[in-house]
């Protein structure tokens, strides 16, 4: 006996794999790691908190 499969679902599902797979491929080649994110976002406020130490108050 062959299974019954509803085909509306099974397009879903279909579509559903593929933009997962396509969403793994981006964040393979465009996304950072935390690592890199954390070390970023330290040298950011660094900068900032050099840059308000030197403003001249008025």
């Amino acid at each position: 006996m062959t299974r019954i499969v509803n085909l509306n679902r099974a397009r879903k599902s279909r579509a559903l794999i593929a933009a997962r797979k396509a969403a793994d491929e981006n964040a393979v080649k465009f996304g950072r790691s935390r690592a890199d994110r954390t070390r970023l976002e330290a040298e950011a406020r660094k900068l900032r908190a050099a840059l308000e130490g030197h403003k001249r108050e008025t």
